[in-house]
């Protein structure tokens, strides 16, 4: 270890300590050091409190701070601006810009036709209304969404999600309109959960999932995905409603001799090997990524045209058959306000719109990272739910942002959300001209596309860093994603919150605590775990507590305080050092403390008294030694024995460390 320290170890809060090096010792402390008592803050009212409170807790990027010394006139267009982004951007859109924005809008549209038709298909609902989903919620995004970068429309795991939980309530086959209606109702309520969370700045409630769980969750719902594209791409007439793995399995085992269609997986496997090259190539040369984005419509086309001259329909190849032509009709009648099904579609809806908005943020997030610029969660959740209110009113179901999709549209150029409109364009011209063709597609080409998109969210890479930075985020990754493989997406997605929540309580009510050492040569006290050349002081044990002190942990912090000073008088005992006659608590990592918090102090207090241990605070911060003042327990333990530094506080009990 060198003799002198810089950095985090810099002498802000030291200062290296002079004379030869004979004369230097690891506890020498350094003198004339400036006494300083703790500042105690101004007393807030508590309507200044609780205004404190709010602004950091909804408003931490204070929204407002653009509007203030502008005119009634300026407000105005900068609040219609606000809501509505496209028109400040809209305002520097140029030709060059167009050109970008319309070779992206056209190679996305490539790739989300075929997919929109699967995904229809894996949320039970019609061909037609997976297109209607890339016509509508896109449109209406371009105009409110801040992200530049996302392409908006129906995705793999919130298909299956909603169609699992629909079927769940009313079949498919026997209840068609039924159906059909509750997957409106459910679209409408995830969009009014994304308004609401945006409009009173909640977006900080979908962090609560964390990122190794939505690493499992994802992983799990694209093997649960995959597995259900079997029936496609076997061509298996009988196969089973259910989601998990074995119940799958055994519906494939079980038609292996009279169920599977030789010529279906002749299809299926051949374009899905043709659309797992062109992403190996794409993926090897990013200036070809066009290849793998093009690569379903040609399969499409291939497979279709292929169908139609060799008559396949006719020898067992399932096909779409029809899908409506025309533009997406109006559906706000078929939306259930009232009766048993508006519960089920409210209670459907949540959970889809949270899925949705935690895929569509972290996409956004992503390429705002990428290309440097600012995304707001708060207002991309009011352009969302916006988006979902008024495709539930025009036939769509719940769209969201495609990482597949905002992948290929980020690498094609784009500049703007104008690739979006493109997009919508392409889909509305496909929907009034070309949908016919699409009757001889295979169901084969469907699940092969399905399987080929879904195969991007299984990250393997994430699970294996998981795994080496923190053993309990890999435990709520794989709870996540066992959850899903073997119950259900549902379960999966509830395994994922749970754990996720427990992760965070056990952090609450386990804080960490450490005991701290002094560095040779200088006034800086550190974790002895950490730095092992770290040395005690003599007849002072100096306990660190990394977490606000609450309800939830504050009898935990004492317990654990009392336990260390156990383990340090046996081990004095065993080395023959002295008695432990003061306890520092070192207080910079407790940002606040409640009334159970103040408890344990006063408890811990009492406890050392009777051991004839002082008990010391060292560096409180302001709001915990406001609390202290405001209990008296800063009276009780004394103003004396109050620190603004761990360094101050050795001194003070101890003269004899200055003789060293």
């Amino acid at each position: 270890m060198s003799k002198r320290f810089s950095g985090e170890l810099g002498m802000k809060e030291t200062e290296i300590a002079s004379g030869p090096p004979s004369h230097r010792h690891a506890n020498r402390v350094v003198p004339n050091i400036a006494k300083y008592k703790v500042g105690v803050p101004p007393k807030q009212s508590l309507f200044e409190e609780f205004k404190s409170t709010v602004k950091e807790t909804f408003f931490p990027d204070e929204p407002l701070r653009s509007f203030r010394d502008q005119s009634k006139s300026r407000k105005f267009v900068m609040g219609l601006e606000a809501v509505f982004p496209i028109l400040s951007w809209g305002r520097d859109y140029n030709l060059t810009k167009f050109k970008g924005d319309l070779i992206a809008g056209l190679t996305i549209a490539s790739l989300c036709i075929p997919q929109d038709i699967g995904y229809a298909k894996l949320a039970r609902l019609p061909a037609e209304n997976g297109l209607y989903s890339s016509f509508v919620p896109p449109l209406v995004y371009a105009f409110m969404g801040s992200s530049r970068d996302i392409a908006i429309g129906p995705v793999a795991v919130v298909s299956l999600l909603l169609g699992g939980m629909l079927e769940n309530e009313i079949d498919p086959e026997k209840n068609k309109t039924e159906f059909l209606g509750l997957a409106f109702t459910a679209t409408f309520f995830a969009g009014v959960t994304q308004i609401v969370l945006g409009f009173f700045r909640l977006g900080f409630v979908i962090e609560f999932l964390s990122h190794a769980a939505i690493v499992g969750f994802m992983g799990g719902a694209a093997v649960t995905i995959a597995l259900q594209q079997l029936k496609g791409l076997l061509g298996i007439k009988d196969f089973t409603k259910k989601s998990d793995i074995v119940s799958v399995m055994r519906s494939v085992w079980s038609s292996v001799h009279h169920g599977w269609n030789w010529q279906t997986i002749l299809i299926g496997i051949s374009f899905l090997c043709f659309m797992l090259l062109a992403k190996f190539i794409a993926k090897k040369n990013k200036k070809l990524f066009w290849v793998s984005a093009i690569s379903p419509l040609i399969s499409v086309v291939l497979s279709t045209f292929f169908v139609y001259v060799t008559h396949a329909n006719k020898h067992g190849v399932a096909i779409v058959n029809h899908i409506n032509k025309g533009v997406s009709p109006p559906s706000i009648n078929e939306i259930y306000f009232t009766g048993d099904y508006l519960a089920k579609g409210f209670r459907i809806g949540v959970v889809c719109g949270m899925v949705a908005l935690t895929e569509a943020i972290a996409i956004g997030r992503t390429f705002a990272s990428i290309r440097d610029y600012r995304l707001d969660g708060n207002k991309e959740m009011v352009a969302l739910g916006t988006m979902n209110i008024v495709g539930s009113m025009t036939s769509c179901y719940v769209a969201t942002g495609s990482f597949s999709r905002s992948a290929v549209n980020f690498m094609a150029g784009c500049h703007t959300a104008v690739s979006n409109i493109v997009m919508s364009c392409v889909v509305l011209l496909t929907l009034e001209l070309i949908t016919p063709l699409f009757k001889y597609t295979p169901n084969a080409i469907l699940a092969s596309i399905i399987i080929c998109a879904v195969i991007g969210l299984i990250d393997i890479e994430a699970v294996i860093l998981i795994w080496r930075v923190d053993k309990s985020d890999f435990i709520a990754c794989m709870g996540a994603f066992f959850g899903v493989v073997f119950i259900s997406v549902e379960i999966g997605l509830l395994i994922a919150v749970a754990i996720s929540f427990a992760k965070i309580l056990l952090q609450v009510t386990r804080p960490r605590t450490a005991v701290l050492g002094k560095l040779p040569w200088t006034n800086v006290y550190r974790n002895i775990q950490q730095y092992p050349e770290a040395t005690r002081v003599p007849g002072i044990l100096i306990v660190r507590v990394d977490s606000a002190i609450y309800f939830s942990n504050s009898n935990y912090i004492k317990e654990r305080i009392l336990r260390w000073l156990i383990d340090e008088e046996e081990f004095n005992k065993e080395k023959n050092q002295p008695k432990i006659q003061h306890l520092i608590v070192e207080m910079s990592p407790v940002t606040d403390i409640d009334t159970s918090g103040i408890h344990a102090l006063e408890e811990l207090y009492r406890a050392l008294e009777k051991k004839e241990i002082q008990l010391i605070l060292a560096n409180p911060g302001p709001v915990v030694i406001g609390k202290l003042h405001d209990s008296k327990f800063a009276d009780v333990i004394g103003e004396d024995n109050i620190f603004p530094s761990v360094a101050d506080a050795v001194q003070a009990p101890d003269p004899k460390t200055e003789e060293l």
